[in-house]
């Protein structure tokens, strides 16, 4: 399984150096630019479409957010916003398939690692939608403006140029429910891929460019293999101390209603992401609660998105979200001023986990309907 993870760390990392990101954004100025406050639509549907080839709200934060900030900045939106619809926007990550987060959850509980990628598309799109809707009245309330109106030959030329990095997605998520390939295995494709149209379509990577993008990821795995080298220790620690049996008692002391207990979860998950980083989160209570949630019969693949989706919101909340800290760095705007933008769109995406945590159909419907 963790396999998988330096193979999309390398994907994420071959589409930013290359020219993907800009065809990315590219084309969703196309499809959702006219609107009014076009950008922030741009911003969350590029955010989307990039979200399936890489799994990492890191990468689309720091990759795509360059352009993004600066495109709207041109186009004279408030600094704060722009900096906060891109991180708020980058949260669908993760939540979108493929999802590196989902795949040590995998590890940790057992669940299917193609049915939580199947049950993260369509929280993934009600987020999107939920951020547009507050993007249209923030827009309107602001006089936002309007983007440019491309004539069908210009959509079809950019369409057309873009189709290349498009179809990354449709590879990826293809090859694993076509059954073709494993999760593991559409990693290794997906990078092959990146390789490939980087080099040989769009021309914009090199040898030099490859070896920084590998050494890149090289240190990246490094990181990574530490976390979870000390999450088995720590599973391990725990499991002989009993300590989710403790944690248990203390929770079955309060109720024993499952959605109660969901929501006491969500709560202490949401006080621990504005405090602790994501991969501690993942490393050192996610094990504790998962005999828990075994125990109140809630399914693995459900809980399993509403706990990444939980981790998300984390990194786009202060005091101590590195989202934060990324698109405050690459855009020099005050991290005051991207905090105060970034508190109605938290609530957004709280009012989003709350449908994904009591609607489990929204998480679970698709990988029911294809049968995995």
């Amino acid at each position: 399984i963790l396999i998988a993870v330096p193979l999309f760390v390398f994907t994420a990392k071959v589409m930013n150096t290359g020219t993907i990101t800009e065809m990315v954004f590219r084309f969703a100025n196309i499809l959702v630019g006219r609107w009014k406050g076009g950008m922030g639509h741009v911003n969350v549907v590029a955010s989307i479409i990039f979200s399936g080839m890489t799994g990492s709200a890191v990468a689309d934060a720091s990759g795509l957010g360059i352009m993004e900030i600066e495109a709207m900045r041109k186009q004279h939106y408030d600094d704060g916003f722009s900096c906060a619809i891109t991180a708020a926007s980058a949260t669908i990550g993760p939540i979108f398939p493929p999802s590196i987060p989902m795949v040590f959850y995998a590890m940790f509980s057992g669940a299917s690692i193609g049915n939580l990628f199947l049950g993260g598309m369509a929280p993934g799109i009600l987020i999107g939608i939920a951020l547009m809707i507050y993007i249209a009245y923030i827009a309107k309330k602001r006089n936002y403006p309007k983007g440019k109106i491309y004539p069908f030959k210009e959509f079809i030329k950019i369409t057309i140029t873009a189709f290349p990095a498009l179809l990354t997605p449709v590879i990826l998520l293809g090859g694993i429910y076509s059954g073709i390939v494993t999760p593991t295995e559409a990693g290794a494709l997906a990078a092959f891929y990146a390789i490939i149209i980087s080099f040989f379509i769009y021309r914009t990577m090199g040898l030099k460019q490859l070896l920084s993008v590998i050494v890149d990821t090289v240190k990246t795995t490094g990181t990574l293999s530490l976390i979870v080298g000390a999450a088995f220790t720590f599973s391990y620690i725990v499991a002989i101390e009993h300590i989710p049996d403790m944690i248990a008692g203390i929770f079955f002391g309060f109720t024993n209603n499952k959605y109660l207990m969901l929501l006491i979860i969500n709560i202490i998950f949401l006080i621990l992401g504005m405090f602790i980083d994501t991969s501690c989160i993942q490393v050192v209570f996610v094990p504790m609660v998962l005999p828990l949630v075994k125990a109140m019969g809630i399914d693995l693949v459900h809980f399993g998105v509403v706990i990444v989706l939980n981790m998300m919101i984390g990194l786009s909340t202060p005091p101590f979200g590195m989202l934060l800290f990324i698109v405050s760095g690459i855009s020099g705007t005050p991290l005051r001023t991207v905090i105060k933008e970034i508190l109605p769109m938290i609530l957004v995406l709280i009012i989003v986990l709350l449908m994904v945590t009591y609607i489990p159909d929204i998480v679970l419907f698709i990988p029911r309907s294809i049968g995995w």
